[in-house]
């Protein structure tokens, strides 16, 4: 989809997507998914290292900034989300810690390593521990995210769940039968409001909400409370009740269960007001760690544009989703806040109610 924001969010504005086809030496439901197609000339360890340093590097570009952790000047932490994307295909990998692959990118701004596995909340969770740890007054700013890499092994495991489709991924659609696979990074830097010169915020992280289902290693809870319960304190958390959300990215993974229970959840949640619910997984693919930040972004990137992408694959929509759902060149006019919502393998929910630069 591209490696800059105004390019990827160009594409998601005119409906594109990155899935294709990519061949596989072992025998899965569907071949299709979402490379980064400039690495693939890469193993899953190179090319998952290579995406954490470019977006890292750019997203620091992109806010002028050159502070250090270790020179005193301004106490920083890199905190990356990932499901280990790379580990089972790599036996280098498998022998190392868990998060030596951080290490090396965090020595070179002097970064403290923070990593996380959350399943596929881990990029919204490196989102939310970043906020804590501003909050905490421990770090003066935090550069968080997801990253997560294309593999054989993830691949054939999602096959072999049933999870992946057999044809489109058609996020809160009758007719989705499945996900189709991804991979990329997403890193934003998070600073004290009071630091910041207005000029230079993209938005505002205000609030974050947690639960687990504690229902089963990949079977979401059928009644969707772990859902709804981490909403409802991250609008806690931002001091919001449910009519000041005007959008919502939803986790959309095309599951037959997961998107049931995410929309009945949103039905509960939004009653009063609706706000418009979006999905960017039928063009990223889901990309595991990372779709947590990935989302993230792209709510930040509506609030400030004041437009919401189409989602890719979606025509009818489902009974149990309320919400209105986006057109082509769906504009927002007075747009305030938005929320993000992540829902991962082992029951991890996670939401951010995030601000635009005019809430």
């Amino acid at each position: 989809m591209g490696d800059d924001i105004a390019t990827v969010w160009q594409a998601l504005l005119d409906g594109a997507s990155g899935i294709t086809f990519v061949p596989c030496p072992v025998k899965i439901r569907n071949e299709r998914a979402a490379p980064v197609s400039s690495l693939a000339n890469l193993g899953p360890r190179e090319r998952f290292t290579e995406m954490v340093r470019r977006a890292v590097g750019r997203a620091l570009l992109n806010a002028e900034l050159r502070g250090s952790f270790g020179s005193g000047e301004v106490r920083t932490a890199l905190v990356i989300g990932t499901s280990h994307g790379a580990r089972l295909d790599d036996p280098i990998s498998i022998a190392e810690p868990p998060d030596a692959w951080l290490r090396g990118i965090a020595a070179d701004y002097d970064f403290l390593p923070i990593a996380l596995s959350t399943a596929c909340s881990s990029g919204a969770d490196a989102i939310l521990v970043g906020a804590a740890l501003i909050r905490s007054g421990l770090f003066e700013r935090v550069v968080c995210g997801g990253a997560d890499v294309l593999t054989h092994a993830k691949r054939k495991a999602h096959s072999t769940l049933g999870t992946m489709a057999t044809s489109e991924l058609r996020s809160f659609d009758v007719n989705r039968d499945g996900t189709l696979l991804g991979e990329g990074a997403g890193i934003v830097v998070l600073e004290p409001e009071c630091h910041l010169h207005p000029s230079s915020a993209l938005g505002f992280v205000l609030g974050c909400g947690a639960a687990n289902d504690a229902a089963g290693l990949t079977a979401p809870d059928r009644h969707g409370r772990g859902v709804k319960l981490a909403v409802r304190r991250a609008l806690t958390d931002a001091n919001l009740d449910a009519q000041d959300i005007d959008i919502v990215n939803g986790h959309g993974s095309g599951t037959p269960t997961n998107d049931v229970i995410e929309a009945a959840a949103y039905a509960d949640i939004f009653q009063t007001k609706k706000p418009i619910l979006f999905a960017t997984k039928g063009a990223f693919g889901h990309s595991l760690g990372a779709t947590g930040a990935l989302e993230a972004i792209s709510v930040i990137q509506a609030l400030r544009d004041r437009k919401i992408p189409p989602i890719v694959g979606t025509s009818c929509r489902l009974p149990e989703c309320t919400l209105p759902l986006p057109e082509a060149g769906c504009q927002i006019q007075g747009a305030r806040f938005g929320l993000s919502t992540t829902i991962g393998f082992g029951g991890f929910n996670t939401a951010i109610v995030f601000g635009g630069t005019e809430a």
